[in-house]
Parts: C-alpha cells; structure tokens; sequence
C-alpha cells in the first residue's frame, strides 16, 4: 500500500519506518517537509518527504498522528485529498475537545466528514509499541470506527507492523482509547484483550 503520515513526531516518524519496514511506500509529512531528511533516511528508500497534500494524496491509507493541538491545521493543508481515503486517527486529545464531541475521532469526523476515519495507535508510547512488536503472544492494537473499509484496512495495516487488531466498537467508543480513557496505557496481549474492552465498556453504561 501507499501510506501517507501527517505528523512527523516520535510516534509518526516511528510508524512511518515500520511502514517501510513492512513493505509499504510512505509519503511522511508536516508543516515543514524539508526538514524531514532524518526521518526520510530511516525508510530504507521505500519513502520521501511531501507536503501535506501531495502526502494525502498519494495515500491509499493515511496515518493522522499530528499534535493534536495541530490537528485541525493539518486537515486544512491537506487541501481536501483525505475524502474518501482511510484515515487512522492515532492523536490524543490535550486541553479539551470542541463542544458537542466526546473523542478526538468524533471531532475529526465532524472537521472532514468525507474521510474514513478509524482510531487506532493512540493508546501506547513507542517506546512500548517498539519493545512489544513482532513478539508472542502479540501486542493487542484497538481499533474504533463505524466503517468496515476503514476497519479492515486499519486491521491489515495493524497485522503487517506487528500487532494484532482489536475492534473495539464505533466512533463514541474512541474516548475510552484517549486521554483519560481506561483502555489508554492498557498494554494488554491479544489473550487478555477482550476482559480488558469489556472492563473499559462497562464504564459507558
């Protein structure tokens, strides 16, 4: 696949060599594409440095992990190339979300309503993530969406990096993934992955 990544940080720049790592073509980006060469020379020549649009455009799946504080910037310079892409959502939300939302998705969803969003990424630091990957039994990896092309391709792409992928309900269920959320910093395997979600659900109700 071509993956595009918005947000060239410790998690986007990670995400982005694992994507290269894995076979994919990746477009990194951010405000400043040009000052990407670190990160372009970690993808091993199956990648390069875009702006944001172009990036958006040549992925058939994008990976959205900019500060949040950046995040609705980083949709506008995308220039409208995210309609009708899959867009994994890996922020987290900081000093609160727009009124009316309960989860950074569902804000995201409402500020480019013609991308397939799907949150996945968020819930670990790299550091984790990095010491985890690849290792039995495998690092469960959650997965939140309303749409199936938006969960089957967040759920490969999750498998090609290492993880195993675990749908943990639609958009609203994102806020338990987040910031003070009980599945956020959960580091739990696939084995045990299931009493953890039920254990997080049981506290909509």
């Amino acid at each position: 696949m071509h993956i595009g990544v918005i947000g060239a940080g410790q998690l986007g720049a990670t995400l982005a060599g694992w994507c290269a790592d894995s076979g994919h073509d990746v477009a990194v980006t951010s405000r400043h594409p040009d000052r990407l060469g670190a990160v372009v020379d970690r993808l091993g020549g199956h990648g390069a440095a875009l702006p944001v649009a172009e990036a958006a455009a040549f992925a058939d799946v994008v990976v959205f992990a900019p500060a949040w504080e950046s995040a609705h910037e980083a949709i506008d310079l995308t220039g409208g190339n995210l309609a009708g892409k899959v867009v994994i959502d890996a922020t987290n939300p900081l000093g609160g979300l727009p009124s009316g939302e309960s989860s950074a998705l569902e804000a995201l969803i409402h500020w480019e309503p013609e991308a397939h969003w799907v949150k996945a990424f968020n819930t670990l630091p790299t550091r984790v993530l990095d010491r985890r990957r690849g290792h039995d039994p495998l690092l469960a990896e959650f997965v939140c969406t309303d749409l199936r092309d938006a969960r089957v391709a967040a759920s490969r792409l999750i498998r090609d990096l290492g993880f195993a992928p675990v749908y943990a309900g639609g958009a609203e269920s994102a806020r338990l993934t987040e910031t003070g959320g009980p599945l956020q910093l959960a580091e739990v395997d696939v084995f045990h992955a299931t009493d953890a979600l039920a254990e997080a659900m049981a506290t909509l109700a």
